[in-house]
């Protein structure tokens, strides 16, 4: 019997869960491969939360917008304002960005984890409630 044979390697065996319940992590054995993490209900239900909270705080968040881009806005015509309504937006965008930011953490929610698409997805949000609350308020 050689060596090699004596050895038996471990090679972690993806389970078939649902996309909710696993979650990719690198194995240790630096080959590039893919374990599953199977989440566990209380990970899975905190998650839950995180996202739910997540999606509230960003659409207040763009509902206020909304109201306060009317207020000082109208109608957001550049000639009686002297901004367009795309900068407005980047100025929503930049000012939610620090709200979010510092109001996330009174909410136990990690901001150091983000990535970009999660910052993504607030900022869309923020946008779309600001939009949406803007123009039914014109009309």
């Amino acid at each position: 019997m050689s060596k090699s044979s004596s050895k038996k390697q471990s090679v972690p065996v993806p389970v078939k869960e649902s996309a909710d319940d696993a979650q990719p992590t690198p194995t240790s054995s630096g080959s590039g491969k893919f374990s599953f993490k199977v989440r566990t209900p209380e990970e899975r239900k905190k998650a839950h939360m995180e996202g739910i909270i997540k999606t509230a705080v960003a659409a207040i968040i763009g509902v206020i917008a909304g109201i306060l881009a009317y207020i000082q806005l109208g109608v957001g015509d550049a000639l009686t304002t002297g901004y367009e309504w795309y900068v407005v937006m980047m100025f929503i965008v930049g000012i939610s960005f620090y709200v979010m930011k510092f109001s996330f953490p009174l909410f136990k929610i990690k901001v150091k984890e983000f990535g970009f698409k999660d910052w993504f997805y607030v900022e869309f949000i923020v946008i779309d409630f600001c939009l949406v609350t803007w123009t039914l308020l014109l009309n």
